[in-house]
C-alpha cells in the first residue's frame, strides 16, 4: 500500500537532474559575479560571507518552485506550467527580499572605506553603517545609519518591494529555463519513441513480408518434387531433396530483418537453382554477373528469391526450350546499384516469357517491392517489363551500403 505514492513521487521528480544542474548553475553563476565584485574591494571576505547566506536561502526557494512544478505542472500544459513557475517566482521574490531585510541585523559590516567629495566640499567617508562627513576647519560629523530591521514597517516594506522586484527577475528567468530545457528534452523523447515506433513498424513489416517467401518458395518446390516422384524421376528428385534441405538450413538460420551481402544473397539463389536444374536439367541455364566491388553491398535476405521463382515459373516452365535466367549486378550513374533479372530464350526469339508474372498468389514482385520499400523507402525501386528481344526483366534499384 504505500508502494503506490512512493512510485508517483518518483515520476514526479523524474527530472531531477535536470532541474539541480539548473539550479546549482543559475546560483554558481550569480555567486561568480558577487566573487568578481567583491574583489574590485578592499573587503572581499566579509563581502562574500554576507552573500553566501542569501545564495543558500536562495538555493532552497529554487528549489521550492521546482517541487511545486513538478507537484503541480507534471502531465499539464506549458501554459499552465508557466503559471505555476510564475507564481512561484513571485512568491519566492518575495520571501527572497523579505528574507534578505531581517537578515540584514546579522550580517556584517564592511571594513572597506568609500570616499567621495560632496559638491559642497566635504569628504564623506563610508565604511559600513559608518559615515565620517570631514568639514573644513570644522570637527568630523560622524553619524551611523540604521539597519533595515530598525525602519519603521512603511519604510522597510518599500524597500523589501524593490528588491523583489529584482529577485523576480531572476527566478522568473531561471523558470523560463528550466520549463525550456524541459520542453526540449520531452520534444527529443516524443521524436525518439516516434523513431523507435517507426522502427520496430518497419521491422515488423519486413519480418512478416520475409515469412511469405519461405512457404511461397516451399509450395513450388514441393510441386517440383510432386513432378519428379510422379513421372519416374527418383534420382532427380533425390538431387533436390538434397539441395533443398541445404537451402533451408542456410535460410532458417537467417535473422529475417537482417540483412546480407550480395555475395551471400547470390550463394543462396545458386542452391534454389541447383534445385530447379535437377527438375529442368535440360531447359535451364543460368548467367550470374556481379562485379567485385559490389560483392559485400548490403541488401534484404532472400529479396531475389521471388524474382528468381517467377523467372523459372513463366520462363523455363512455359517453353519446351532452352531458357537463360540472368542475375547481374551494376553501378549506377547516381552511385546506386541495380540488380537485374531475367529470362530469355538462348537461341532468341520473343516467346512471351514472365508474361504471366502477376498471376498465382501475388506474392512474386509486392513482395520485393513492399520490402524494398521499407528497407531503403523512395531509395529503393522495382521495375520490370518484357525486353524488346525477348523475355522479362525485373530490375532493383538500391543505395550501395556496405558492412561497417
Amino acid at each position: 500500500m504505500q508502494l503506490l505514492p512512493l512510485t508517483r513521487a518518483e515520476h514526479r521528480l523524474s527530472d531531477w537532474p535536470i532541474a539541480a544542474k539548473s539550479i546549482l548553475g543559475f546560483w554558481v553563476f550569480y555567486a561568480l559575479t558577487v566573487v568578481a565584485r567583491a574583489w574590485l574591494g578592499t573587503d572581499p571576505v566579509t563581502e562574500l560571507r554576507n552573500r553566501l547566506l542569501l545564495i543558500g536561502f536562495g538555493i532552497i526557494l529554487t528549489a521550492l518552485i521546482y517541487l511545486a512544478l513538478a507537484a503541480f505542472g507534471r502531465g499539464r500544459s506549458l501554459a499552465r506550467r508557466a503559471v505555476i513557475a510564475a507564481a512561484g517566482s513571485f512568491l519566492a521574490a518575495g520571501a527572497m527580499s523579505g528574507f534578505q531585510v531581517l537578515a540584514d541585523r546579522i550580517m556584517a559590516d564592511s571594513k572597506e572605506q568609500v570616499r567621495y567629495q560632496a559638491r559642497e566640499g566635504f569628504v564623506i567617508v563610508e565604511q559600513g553603517r559608518r559615515v565620517r562627513i570631514e568639514r573644513m576647519s570644522q570637527a568630523p560629523l560622524e553619524v551611523t545609519l540604521p539597519r533595515l530591521s530598525e525602519l519603521d514597517s512603511a519604510k522597510q516594506f518599500r524597500i523589501a518591494a524593490n528588491l523583489a522586484v529584482m529577485w523576480l527577475f531572476f527566478f522568473a528567468a531561471w523558470s523560463a529555463f528550466y520549463l525550456a530545457m524541459v520542453a526540449q528534452r520531452d520534444a527529443l523523447e516524443a521524436q525518439q519513441r516516434a523513431a523507435d515506433a517507426e522502427g520496430a513498424a518497419q521491422a515488423a513489416q519486413v519480418r512478416a513480408l520475409r515469412y511469405q517467401v519461405n512457404p511461397h518458395f516451399l509450395f513450388n518446390t514441393l510441386n517440383s518434387l510432386s513432378s519428379l516422384v510422379m513421372t519416374g524421376r527418383s534420382d532427380r528428385a533425390e538431387t533436390m531433396l538434397l539441395a533443398l534441405s541445404t537451402f533451408f538450413r542456410s535460410t532458417l538460420s537467417l535473422d529475417p530483418t537482417a540483412d546480407v551481402t550480395l555475395a551471400e544473397e547470390i550463394d543462396l539463389q545458386r542452391l534454389y537453382l541447383d534445385i530447379e536444374k535437377a527438375r529442368f536439367p535440360d531447359r535451364l541455364q543460368v548467367e550470374i554477373d556481379v562485379p567485385e566491388e559490389l560483392e559485400q553491398a548490403r541488401l534484404p535476405a532472400l529479396i531475389l528469391q521471388p524474382i528468381v521463382e517467377n523467372a523459372i515459373k513463366y520462363g523455363v516452365s512455359t517453353t519446351r526450350k532452352t531458357v537463360v535466367v540472368s542475375i547481374a549486378a551494376r553501378t549506377m550513374d547516381d552511385g546506386r546499384m541495380c540488380l537485374e533479372i531475367s529470362n530469355r530464350l538462348k537461341h532468341g526469339g520473343k516467346d512471351a516469357l514472365g508474361a504471366a508474372t502477376h498471376e498465382g498468389t501475388g506474392l512474386g514482385l509486392s513482395n520485393v517491392s513492399q520490402r524494398l520499400q521499407a528497407r531503403f523507402g523512395r531509395r529503393g525501386e522495382c521495375r520490370f517489363g518484357p525486353m524488346t528481344e525477348g523475355g522479362y526483366k525485373v530490375a532493383l534499384t538500391m543505395p550501395v551500403e556496405r558492412r561497417g
